[in-house]
């Protein structure tokens, strides 16, 4: 079931340059598999939300199809996925998500507060810099930008119109707040030092920039 699941995934995202595509589905997968280890979920539950998780993205398949879910149930549909397991991953489905999040929506379930942890975590770290970066090049971006500052409190509306001034902005904007977002003790301890890496990596930025307003910039957010 799972593997026929990821074909199905893999046929959709498989050209996706965005830094949504599947190696970002299989590093959730991992990690959510490793949270539910530790947080006794139900594995296969978990797996069915980490793979379909962004096949309805509304940056990637519109706002239609992330509402409707179009394509994860055309998926478990396909694949003959009992309906009571249906409809388990797509109530986890219809709560995960940064802008959800900012609409005060959020995961119920074991398994889809592991999954929603799981993908913050994988927009952390090193990986999280390098699809920051993908995502800006494909939007026509630059990673930095010392004249634009960030957009700040974004509410949900404005975050899905906007493409994010840069990297830099994007990493303010959203990346940075994603560790006081973690739902479960896993995925707290996971993006502590995921969070630090990309802290680190700012200031070494602003450093060789010659850039200390914006280090002042970081100084001033992280007391926030």
């Amino acid at each position: 079931m799972i593997n026929q699941v990821k074909e199905e995934v893999m046929k959709l995202l498989n050209k996706d340059n965005s830094g949504h595509g599947i190696d970002h589905i299989q590093r959730v997968l991992d990690l959510s598999l490793k949270f539910a280890e530790k947080e006794h979920a139900n594995k296969d539950i978990v797996a069915l939300i980490a793979l379909l998780h962004d096949v309805d993205d509304y940056k990637l398949f519109g706002m239609a199809n992330a509402e409707n879910l179009t394509n994860a149930k055309k998926i478990m549909n396909n694949c003959n996925i009992i309906k009571t397991i249906q409809d388990q991953v797509l109530i986890a489905l219809n709560s995960i998500g940064y802008s959800k999040r900012l609409k005060g929506i959020c995961p119920t379930t074991l398994e889809g507060k592991i999954v929603s942890d799981a993908d913050m975590c994988d927009a952390l770290g090193a990986n999280g810099i390098l699809r920051v970066y993908t995502y800006s090049m494909k939007n026509g971006k630059p990673f930095f930008d010392k004249k634009i500052f960030p957009t700040e409190d974004m509410t949900a509306d404005e975050y899905t119109k906007k493409c994010a001034d840069s990297s830099v902005c994007h990493i303010f904007e959203k990346i940075l707040k994603l560790k006081d977002l973690m739902l479960t003790e896993s995925g707290t301890e996971e993006a502590k030092s995921r969070h630090q890496i990309i802290v680190d990596f700012l200031y070494h930025l602003f450093n060789e920039e010659n850039a200390p307003e914006w280090t002042e910039y970081l100084n001033n957010y992280l007391k926030q």
